[in-house]
């Protein structure tokens, strides 16, 4: 009879710390590398675009000046065109944006997806910014929901600028019946509103990382560059992104 060889338990542990260091960097390639989003430079936008997400979109205000929004919706670079528009309508307790007006109706007529936002001023009430909004903007079926820029403290203490700016979102969203989403910067958000505003949709803004806004919590919106080009707009224009596909993008817009 042949001899039986021995076995060798350290071969046998050998083979399975190579398997599971090989399971390990399979898991890790496709969760960041695959996952993480890529950036294409596209000479017609004029900036890098974040290329995994699928809807993109601007933002603007009177410092665009004239929009020709025909020319925005038509404007097309391989797979990527401008699918949403945020536009600047209120600021303050009594501004309203020169060219909210024209933008508004005019970015309807295009059959671009709009949305409106309100520029917060913490030293100001924000029950009389909420009614500056409300007086201003009416939300239509199928438009975004309406939208907060608070992004400056200025000399008021937190707790005046948190009052301020919950006024505005309860008031809002009792008006219009929707929750108003918080645009601002990464570290204003962390610093300065946090958990409290945690179950809020957040639209985030963060330029100069290559691959998603550094905050912890949920986002919907990225605003990823500042100087962004489109046909219809002689000035640089803000470039975001949506978190989701097209269907959870429907189902933000206002019913």
């Amino acid at each position: 009879m042949a001899k039986r060889k021995k076995k060798n338990p350290e071969k046998k542990i050998i083979i399975i710390i190579i398997a599971l260091s090989a399971i390990a960097a399979a898991t890790y390639y496709s969760l960041y590398f695959l996952n993480k989003p890529k950036f294409v430079r596209y000479p017609g936008f004029g900036i890098d675009m974040p290329v995994n997400y699928t809807i993109h979109g601007i933002d603007v205000s009177r410092h665009q000046s004239f929009i020709n929004w025909e020319d925005v919706k038509v404007m097309q670079i391989k797979n990527i065109k401008i699918g949403f528009g945020f536009i600047k309508a209120t600021e303050g307790v009594q501004n309203v944006d020169e060219q909210f007006k024209k933008n508004w109706a005019a970015v309807k007529k295009a059959e671009i997806t709009r949305g409106a936002y309100h520029f917060f001023i913490p030293s100001k009430s924000g029950r009389a910014q909420a009614q500056n909004f409300i007086e201003t903007v009416t939300l239509d079926s199928g438009d975004l929901p309406p939208v907060l820029d608070v992004e400056h403290i200025n000399s008021t203490s937190l707790p005046k600028l948190q009052l301020g700016v919950q006024e505005w979102l309860l008031l809002v969203e009792a008006h219009y019946h929707v929750k108003p989403i918080i645009y601002t910067n990464a570290f204003f958000y962390k610093k300065f509103l946090g958990d409290k505003f945690d179950h809020y949709p957040l639209w985030v803004a963060h330029y100069l990382v290559k691959d998603k806004p550094h905050i912890s919590r949920n986002w919907i919106f990225w605003q990823h560059n500042e100087t962004g080009l489109v046909n219809g707009i002689d000035a640089y224009v803000d470039f975001n992104v949506f978190n989701g596909d097209s269907a959870a993008f429907k189902k933000l817009l206002i019913k």
